[in-house]
């Protein structure tokens, strides 16, 4: 089962999609910086991408509608 649920997530996202694009982006921004919102033994994911979702679950990313 993969951590954070894509349910809780969509809570949180209107879309799939926007939901793709806004943990890629934050994903290349931690690969290109080493800037983590958490402390990194906090992360259940190991890769980027899932670290992410999780801050994206825990109200860390806000998402920005134009």
């Amino acid at each position: 089962m993969l951590y954070p649920s894509i349910d809780k997530l969509l809570n949180i996202v209107d879309s799939k999609y926007m939901l793709v694009h806004v943990a890629s982006k934050r994903s290349k921004q931690m690969q290109e910086t080493s800037h983590y919102q958490m402390r990194i033994n906090e992360y259940v994911s190991k890769k980027d991408l899932g670290r992410a979702l999780e801050e994206l679950e825990n109200g860390l990313i806000k998402v920005v509608k134009k």
